[in-house]
């Protein structure tokens, strides 16, 4: 690692899910230290545990003193832990509450007591909620639909209160997250088609109409190699939206068909099917800001992340796609009875 870079020792809370699993092992590779944090609700064995950089804490962020122990020594803190998506979220709103909004500041304020230098929050795009807007920027209102939204943007001026010259505080809102994952999620738009196409042979639309920016898992980790690695005066007290492009549902369905039928022509003609939908979630987002101020652009697209899992499919890495609940946050908190 540049010896300039001086967050080193990196905490990723929540860092056993979707995304950490990209994430952990690309920062390990680019020379930090790395201690991922997790309540372990999906297991920890698709991380490289046998990495001597890597630490690996079970623990709830609810527990603020452990946590605060865990951030001693640690440069930056990538705070990805939360009970995430709506459906998940509304299976016990109490247990949501606790873990995405309750426990935040006082997990904030543990990180910058233990000397934490960085604090890198991913939030949502979804708390713009429905905008008729056509490029809806980072000073758009907030009007989130669910409590997970609502929490996500309640949890962003409890981080800039800490924000200090010894403590730079860093707010992202990325799109739907899309492609594959050693922790495999099989319940975000493009995923969830490219799944029912490659394995049913037809994709149901629901609504179709609705808006959604997308973001691939690959650029996701790219963005916060970048967080770590910029000058603390680039990036303090500032929020960025994050994402690729925004397709309608359907647009997306169309992508997945095209390709789906260009890897396995074997499945022929897949149809895709609308039915009705009470999921009005609709928003395009810009990230012309974080072009502009960092340079950050995503350089991999839907049609990556739909190509990507193809082969996973092909090379047997998701089995049993629909009936195994590791797959789908909802159905695995309900097996776990997470509490």
């Amino acid at each position: 690692m540049d010896e300039k870079n001086v967050l080193a020792n990196v905490l990723i809370t929540g860092g056993a899910g979707y995304v950490g699993n990209l994430l952990v092992p690309q920062l390990l590779e680019d020379g930090h230290k790395v201690t991922v944090y997790d309540i372990m609700y999906f297991g920890k064995d698709t991380l490289p545990l046998d990495h001597p950089d890597l630490t690996v804490i079970e623990g709830d962020i609810r527990d603020t003193a452990k946590l605060g122990k865990a951030c001693e020594g640690m440069d930056a803190v990538i705070h990805l832990a939360c009970i995430s998506n709506d459906p998940s979220f509304e299976l016990d709103e109490g247990l949501s509450t606790s873990i995405n909004y309750d426990c935040f500041e006082p997990m904030v304020v543990a990180a910058k007591e233990a000397g934490v230098k960085r604090f890198i929050y991913a939030s949502t795009s979804s708390v713009y909620g429905v905008s008729d807007a056509p490029e809806v920027r980072e000073d758009h209102p907030l009007v989130p639909l669910t409590h997970y939204n609502r929490f996500k943007g309640m949890c962003e001026p409890l981080l800039f209160k800490h924000q200090g010259p010894d403590f730079t505080c860093v707010t992202i809102r990325p799109s739907t997250v899309c492609g594959y994952s050693p922790r495999a999620r099989l319940d975000l738009t493009v995923n969830i088609l490219t799944n029912h196409a490659v394995n049913k042979g037809k994709i149901t639309v629901f609504g179709g109409d609705q808006y959604r920016p997308n973001l691939h898992i690959k650029d996701m980790v790219r963005l916060y190699q970048t967080m770590l690695a910029l000058p603390a005066e680039k990036i303090a007290g500032e929020t960025f939206n994050v994402g690729y492009r925004n397709l309608s549902v359907m647009e997306i369905a169309e992508q997945v068909k095209k390709v789906v039928e260009e890897e396995y022509p074997e499945l022929g003609d897949i149809e895709i099917v609308r039915t009705p939908s009470d999921d009005n979630r609709s928003y395009r987002v810009t990230s012309d800001k974080i072009k502009n101020m960092l340079g950050f652009e995503p350089i991999f697209t839907v049609e990556d992340a739909i190509r990507d899992l193809c082969q996973a499919f092909r090379e047997g890495k998701l089995p049993d796609s629909f009936d195994n609940p590791w797959y789908y946050n909802v159905k695995q908190l309900q097996e776990g009875e997470a509490a």
